[in-house]
């Protein structure tokens, strides 16, 4: 960004109104067309000049006169509520913060890159390219890779409807509200300027959200002088804004966004990658100017050791560089593998490295328990971050290092994100320390015995009440699937357990409406719905709470399993191990893992407390069939007479396994209509594929 231009306080609507401005729109009341034409003129000019500047870095006039615009234009509106539109250049920051965010279906998948991370792994990707495709003449589209959030927008009719977070790649979160506030994205876009780029009226992009490196130290800075928590990194930062509730706050931190992809129905709209990155920028869009289109690998290999060169001097984070087939109807030939495209690779740059010395060594205790040593360094700048904490991963890794405290180590940013100390520095310069680490006996948050299983190279705290852990535990014992407590999301729990209203799952049903309406941005509606949903989750089947409980190596099938084995809470607690093993697809590891959690006092008192709130600690025993035991099966498509969860049930009553994906281990594929890509699988890996029917003679 060349300028610093600030978003002035009058670019709330219908604020500051100038009475001037007022006596000349009522003088105009009686000439609508005359005030239509006036307002439209305005925000055309206004989103002429945030293009120059947000998408250019080239503006035409300087911040007094772009806030005389703005101001000029929101006096208009105040006098016209009437006119104001959702896409008016005033409607960027508005409205009250929100109490979650909702999730929808992308149009296509939103799918990850493969890595490479040397020039021989690069050389074999484009010979594969060529192998598949069967020609010599491909063509290459090289662009940085920004280091920041995928984000796609959506459009009808040339006007922003909707932003998603990529999520799980298939359904992502909508964060609308908060990219409206980001300049450098088009709230609308005229018919004209989208005839002359070649776009259609609908249409979606994708591209990437980041935080420049400038508006990261200021907000770093602003942090630290709150006395609040300071981000990590860049990309840390541009997630947590983005899915801020509060719109102004987003707003404030000063997001970028660059796009790369062009949409139309789910598909890539042109035939080249290279004629899309040039609509998207002639449409008004920003569009990363280092690109270039390479005829060989030469020409590709040329470009990545020219952009590391360049890297330090970029006021944005990258981590390498894309490499796109260009032409359209090749990256359809090439197709997929599971989980990424064939025809893009992204080359990473080496992780850049420091050299410091290890102050302390002092073990963090995670989300699920586990104990990792970390490194508190004497403070180190490496690419453009302070470093002053490293991981050691654990007991192993400090071994294999020989690390100790007092030592000199090279710590990298892995990935350029997280730092980690990859060796020890031994010369004269850098003596060896002499302090030896030691994990502890107990957990150090909460003073709960510390547990290594047999065969494992990781501690863990099995208190399920530890602090360390509390947000976590409580997010999976709320999620659907699990204990379904609608509207207990990331940012309740975060509040919840910060005014120490929570500390234990049991904790949620003592709540009270008083509780829930002392929090921010919970009215009396949203309050009564997250209670009646707690209220509602006492009648889920046992399953459900054991599957909660988050005993380590305990997922939604074998908590089916064990419910159905025992009939009962307090005969699952107290089996033995032999007696465990007796479970379907029970082995010695959880075994023992749920012995581990069943020993420790704080989880049965939790228990205890669970009971006494109401919930559901008996089942009825089920003997499953063995007709299908050992098999593997994928369900796609619509099946005619039953759906999806009653099939499943079928095949895990006789026995089988239903997974989600399809490999060489599935033994058979249950194809409905419309079946999709694991169909292609299947056909793929030689996996039998069946239909309804054919399903239910395997039941008889």
């Amino acid at each position: 960004m060349c300028g610093s231009r600030r978003t002035p306080a009058s670019l709330f609507p219908f604020q500051n109104a100038s009475p001037i401005i007022f006596f000349e729109m009522s003088a105009a009341k009686n000439s609508d067309k005359n005030v239509v034409k006036k307002i439209e003129s305005l925000r055309d000019e206004i989103r002429h000049h945030e293009y120059r500047y947000y998408a250019l870095d080239d503006p035409e006039i300087s911040d007094g006169e772009f806030d005389k615009l703005m101001q000029r234009l929101l006096d208009l509106e105040a006098s016209h509520p009437e006119l104001v539109t959702p896409d008016s250049p005033s409607q960027r920051v508005s409205g009250a913060p929100s109490e979650g965010f909702v999730k929808a279906a992308h149009s296509s998948p939103m799918l990850s890159l493969d890595n490479t991370y040397n020039v021989d792994d690069l050389r074999d990707w484009e010979r594969r390219v060529h192998e598949l495709t069967g020609r010599t003449d491909i063509e290459y589209v090289c662009e940085l890779k920004l280091d920041g959030m995928s984000l796609a927008l959506q459009y009808e009719d040339g006007r922003l409807v909707r932003g998603l977070t990529r999520g799980d790649g298939t359904v992502g979160e909508d964060v609308t509200s908060n990219i409206r506030t980001v300049r450098s994205i088009p709230l609308s876009i005229s018919k004209d300027k989208l005839k002359k780029a070649g776009i259609p009226p609908n249409f979606e992009v994708r591209g990437e959200m980041l935080m420049p490196l400038a508006s990261f130290r200021k907000m770093n800075e602003e942090q630290e002088a709150k006395g609040l928590k300071q981000f990590a990194n860049p990309r840390n930062a541009t997630a947590g804004t983005v899915r801020n509730l509060d719109p102004n706050i987003t707003a404030q931190r000063r997001l970028d966004y660059f796009s790369y992809m062009l949409l139309h129905d789910g598909r890539t709209f042109f035939d080249r990658h290279s004629k899309t990155l040039d609509a998207l920028d002639q449409a008004g869009f920003k569009v990363n100017p280092a690109r270039t289109l390479a005829q060989n690998f030469d020409q590709v290999w040329s470009f990545i050791e020219k952009e590391e060169q360049l890297r330090e001097k970029l006021p944005y984070e990258i981590d390498g560089i894309v490499v796109k087939v260009n032409r359209t109807s090749l990256q359809d030939e090439l197709g997929f593998t599971g989980r990424a495209p064939r025809w893009a690779i992204a080359y990473k740059y080496a992780a850049r490295a420091g050299i410091t010395l290890v102050e302390d060594i002092v073990p963090q205790v995670g989300r699920t328990g586990k104990l990792t040593p970390v490194a508190h360094l004497k403070p180190v700048f490496i690419g453009g971050t302070t470093v002053s904490r490293a991981t050691l991963h654990n007991m192993d890794e400090i071994e294999r290092l020989g690390v100790k405290i007092g030592d000199w180590v090279e710590v990298e940013r892995g990935g350029d994100v997280i730092p980690k100390v990859t060796r020890v520095v031994e010369d004269k310069d850098h003596p060896r320390g002499h302090k030896a680490f030691h994990m502890p006996e107990k957990c150090p948050v909460c003073g709960t015995h510390v547990v290594r299983t047999e065969g494992e190279v990781d501690y863990r705290c099995v208190n399920a009440n530890c602090p360390a852990k509390l947000r976590e535990t409580i997010l999976h014992f709320a999620s659907r699937g699990v204990m379904n407590i609608e509207g207990m999301g990331d940012a309740l729990v975060t509040q919840l357990t910060e005014r120490g209203l929570v500390k234990n799952v049991a904790d949620i049903y003592k709540l009270t409406k008083d509780d829930l309406l002392s929090l921010e941005r919970m009215g009396d509606k949203s309050a009564q719905n997250v209670l009646d949903e707690i209220e509602n989750s006492k009648k889920l089947p046992l399953e459900r709470v054991i599957f909660g409980l988050g005993i380590r190596f305990v997922g939604e099938r074998t908590a089916q399993f064990l419910a159905e084995h025992f009939g009962s809470m307090e005969h699952l607690m107290n089996a033995s191990e032999e007696e465990l093993q007796q479970v379907d697809e029970v082995g010695p590891r959880i075994a023992k893992s749920i012995i581990e959690f069943f020993a420790e006092a704080s989880n049965r008192k939790l228990i205890e407390r669970l009971q006494s709130a109401g919930l559901t600690f008996t089942g009825k025993k089920k003997e499953r069939g063995t007709k299908l035991a050992g098999k593997v099966f994928v369900l796609t498509g619509t099946l005619a007479n039953y759906s999806r969860d009653d099939a499943k049930k079928m095949i895990e009553d006789a026995g089988g396994k239903v997974t989600g994906s399809v490999s060489k281990k599935t033994d058979y594929v249950i194809a409905g209509t419309d079946a999709g890509s694991k169909l292609d699988k299947a056909k793929e890996l030689g996996v039998s594929v069946i239909d309804e029917k054919e399903m239910e003679k395997l039941l008889v």
